[in-house]
């Protein structure tokens, strides 16, 4: 019987050989390098991959987890909006236990007796709009460039079915944009980046080519079994050894160097760059994925007057920094003593994705 690709991508004299180069081919040069998906973050945890890497090469967590990079403020918002009693919030599960800045999130809300309903897709939320008529349904819209397409798709089919109680309030973000801002900063650091494959798939590479046409960075894309990491990984640290600084599709099973022509029309017939909040980096231009104003009618944001601002808020959580590669999750002096997955104090720690959840489960030091 043939082999599932996926098992192939595990097989353990590939990964083996894959790791004798990376060994061979590193040496004793320091190599940092960052990955920008929360799937990778997982993956390399889960396979051990972080483990058996030499000890020169250091893998430090980015910004790729959409919930950890929730703004406080955006949370806020949520909170307020929960009050109001014609409303139902419709959202991802990982937003529920968000905090804002005081620790509060959507669980307490819903406690407290307001209507918040987690759902799979966009389109339950407009299902939930066509079966509350008398509501006003607002799904919160949370994610990168691979997600908006869909929740663009949403508002597209609620407007052609004439559903006008749903709105979305979006706080979508771009991963190039956050790139940008990070490499722009002194303390930045790092020898090469993991791109995030599900982003690619939408976007195509050409996002990405200033990292490495501008900063002179190797990058890939790749996806999310041990043998692609280590592949990558490899690459990598040949392209660092050679001096060498391009982005490599190595996902092509899924990547086209070109992405996705459909969903980018999707995305962009609905939505359009503007202001962001990052959780940790605050304002940044042209990092969000705003509604049009011909779809003002499903603009959350318009229809309840809300406006986020970077409020500078006193915390311990150093989610900031572990986002910005500056520390590890286990240097934060919350973690693992007053913030676990169980009562967390961060997004970091919330999300399934998020790296301090990652190295709580995998008791990474």
């Amino acid at each position: 019987m043939s082999k599932d690709i996926t098992e192939l991508f595990h097989d353990n004299a590939l990964c083996k050989g894959l790791l004798q180069e990376i060994v061979k081919t590193v040496g004793d040069s320091p190599f940092r390098f960052m990955e920008l998906c929360g799937t990778h973050t997982v993956a390399i945890f889960q396979s051990g991959i972080s483990s058996i890497l030499p000890k020169t090469i250091k893998h430090i967590t980015g910004p790729g987890c959409p919930v950890c990079v929730t703004h406080e403020e955006e949370i806020e918002s949520l909170l307020m909006l929960s009050e109001n009693k014609d409303v139902i919030i419709t959202t991802f599960g990982d937003v529920m236990r968000v905090p804002n800045g005081n620790g509060r999130s959507l669980k307490h809300a819903q406690a407290d007796g307001a209507d918040i309903r987690i759902v799979y897709s966009a389109l339950d939320a407009v299902e939930i709009a066509k079966n509350n008529p008398q509501k006003k349904i607002v799904f919160v819209g949370i994610g990168f460039e691979t997600t908006a397409p869909t929740i663009a798709a949403a508002i597209l089919f609620a407007k052609s079915t004439g559903v006008k109680n749903f709105s979305v309030l979006s706080f979508h973000k771009t991963v190039p944009a956050v790139l940008k801002v990070l490499l722009k900063d002194e303390d930045f650091s790092v020898d090469a980046f993991m791109l995030p494959g599900h982003v690619a798939l939408v976007t195509g590479i050409a996002p990405f080519q200033f990292v490495a046409e501008k900063y002179k960075i190797p990058c890939t894309i790749t996806g999310f079994e041990p043998a692609d990491i280590l592949q990558s990984i490899l690459d990598l640290v040949k392209q660092s050894k050679n001096k060498q600084a391009e982005v490599h599709n190595l996902y092509t099973r899924a990547v086209r160097d070109a992405g996705s022509k459909k969903a980018m029309e999707i995305l962009y017939s609905v939505f359009e760059d503007g202001r962001g909040f990052w959780r940790g980096m605050g304002e940044i231009a042209d990092s969000g994925l705003n509604i049009q104003e011909k779809y003002a009618d499903y603009d959350a944001k318009k229809i309840f007057s809300i406006v986020i601002e970077d409020k500078k808020i006193k915390t311990a959580c150093a989610c900031g920094d572990v986002l910005k590669g500056k520390i590890i999750p286990s240097e934060c002096a919350l973690f693992a003593k007053v913030c676990t997955p169980a009562n967390p104090k961060g997004p970091c720690m919330v999300s399934t994705e998020g790296s301090c959840a990652a190295y709580f489960k995998y008791k990474i030091k």
